[in-house]
């Protein structure tokens, strides 16, 4: 017999496998011999006092031990003889889209600029060492795509999109933890992600798919108005194209926009990436001098606000985690965040962003502005990302070293004399933000700071240091598609996908984005032969 219970317990209760079954075994009158397992179906911590309790949805065994398995597997068939589509992107978007083709009967063809999981972390670490950034192989570009290296959070409020719950399977299934199927925030780890990508590129060869690394799209290869393939290296690959390139291949949107596809620019959110001691995180949000203790995991936090008719919000807040050089190119400092799987260093830092929309670079000098941009240029908030980023670079000293000021400094307006310890690998330069940044971001952050340090008593302080630029949290662009078939609005058997498209925001949305967008291609092939 099984029977399921929704339970509030101590920390302690419910970190412990063996408490947790003398527990319920004695809520429910029943022998701890008759209990003979005990899975835990939905996990949240609620905060909200100073006894903190974790809240389960847990599943009990009596009289009998599970048949069925944690989750249900996908079946991937060999499509080595199948048509095939060729998927322009290997992180999430290009990923899952590749993984929907071979369950719908369909050869994926994979192309991604960047290396593979393994080769890209060289690269990475190089950063640091050297002040410089392969604009080929970094944390955007290379296997995995923006999420491997930075963070691997799988929360969404996508719920609407598309089956987010089949996401996590397809992901437990190629290794990662099934922790993730029962967090309300589930969380995979930057230090663990990258084997569970390796093993979705094996699945993707095994069943008669190919991956090719160091191949960059160059152009689309068009048939008066149908996409019959792409140009990639000196190489032809015939098929219709999955365009999942991600948020940063800037060289992608102004070739299309060149080729005169259909584009539009789209709202983003820029700002800083801030850096409080976990400890003191911890503190704030758990209500107690001794932080989260032995049995609760580093402190999440989330704030939202407004300010002068535009959002001021945390983005991607990485409890326990590092903040990381974020570039793709010369001449950028941009900055992220990631954790890995145990949230254990002593940083917490999150993104702390203003919304921008397209309309405020006409109505309010924001920064100034490259002569490719004119009014109605669809690649708008693209230059004005890059302006932001090469202000933050000469700022920087131009190096990767990234512009940073303490945060009650900043909103004080004062010059920060000296920085605390960061996690921030190739280091810090003490800079008036307040100063430099474009005034409709400077002011709405430093309301947003007040108000968030009247919400949460202590958050608001020189303890921590605010580092620029947070800018990458979207794409600036929309490749515009058709609501129902997926396909681009102007050129048959184009599928803008994911994050890149401006459909998408985060691993699990673009997932979802890339099942969608291989369903909608498998359709269209089958439609026209």
């Amino acid at each position: 017999m099984t029977n399921e219970y929704q339970l509030r317990v101590l920390p302690q209760v419910a970190a412990d496998a063996e408490k947790l079954r003398k527990y319920i075994a004695e809520e429910q009158g029943l022998a701890m011999g008759a209990l003979k397992a005990v899975r835990i179906l939905k996990r949240s911590i609620d905060a909200r006092q100073r006894t903190i309790f974790v809240n389960l949805k847990v599943r009990a065994y009596v009289n009998e031990l599970p048949t069925e398995d944690e989750f249900e597997q996908v079946d991937y068939q060999d499509v080595s003889s199948r048509p095939q589509v060729i998927v322009v992107g290997a992180g999430p978007g290009g990923l899952f889209a590749a993984l929907r083709l071979i369950e719908l009967g369909f050869r994926p063809i994979v192309l991604e600029r960047g290396k593979d999981v393994h080769e890209r972390k060289k690269d990475l670490a190089n950063i640091s060492r050297t002040q410089q950034v392969d604009g080929e192989s970094n944390y955007c570009f290379g296997e995995g795509g923006a999420g491997a290296y930075s963070d691997g959070k799988l929360y969404t409020r996508s719920k609407k999109r598309g089956n987010t719950e089949k996401i996590l399977r397809v992901f437990c299934q190629h290794g990662a933890s099934t922790n993730i199927l029962a967090d309300a925030h589930p969380h995979i780890g930057t230090d663990r992600l990258p084997q569970v990508i390796e093993a979705m590129r094996n699945t993707i060869i095994r069943c008669g798919g190919e991956v090719h690394f160091q191949t960059k799209m160059t152009q689309l290869l068009l048939e008066g108005q149908k996409v019959i393939g792409c140009v990639a290296g000196e190489k032809e690959y015939l098929g219709p194209v999955i365009l999942a390139t991600g948020h940063s291949a800037r060289d992608v949107y102004r070739y299309l926009n060149g080729a005169r596809i259909h584009l539009e620019a789209k709202g983003i959110a820029v700002g800083v990436r801030l850096e409080h001691p976990s400890q003191l995180i911890d503190q704030i949000q758990y209500h107690r001098k001794e932080g989260r203790g032995q049995w609760l995991p580093a402190a999440e936090y989330a704030f939202v606000t407004q300010a002068d008719g535009r959002g001021v919000y945390s983005f991607c807040m990485c409890p326990g985690g590092f903040v990381i050089p974020a570039a793709t190119g010369p001449e950028q400092i941009v900055v992220n965040g990631m954790s890995p799987a145990s949230r254990g260093t002593q940083w917490s830092n999150s993104g702390m962003v203003v919304e921008v929309r397209p309309e405020d670079l006409g109505h309010v000098k924001m920064i100034k502005c490259n002569n490719e941009k004119t009014e109605n240029d669809p690649l708008a908030m693209m230059y004005f990302q890059e302006e932001l980023e090469k202000a933050c670079w000469q700022q920087g000293n131009m190096k990767q070293t990234a512009p940073a000021q303490r945060m009650a400094d900043f909103v004080n307006g004062k010059l920060s004399y000296d920085l605390p310890r960061s996690s921030y690998a190739p280091g810090l330069v003490s800079s008036p933000l307040h100063f430099w940044l474009p005034k409709p971001i400077s002011s709405r952050l430093q309301q947003g700071f007040k108000t968030f340090g009247k919400q949460a008593h202590g958050f608001l302080t020189n303890e921590a240091v605010m580092i620029a630029m947070e800018t990458r949290t979207s794409s600036p662009v929309r490749i515009v598609r058709d609501n129902e078939t997926l396909m681009h609005v102007q050129v048959e058997g184009l599928f803008p996908c994911g994050e890149g498209a401006g459909y998408a925001g985060g691993i699990v949305s673009a997932g979802v984005d890339g099942e969608r967008c291989a369903e909608m291609c498998a359709l269209y092939i089958e439609k026209n032969g």
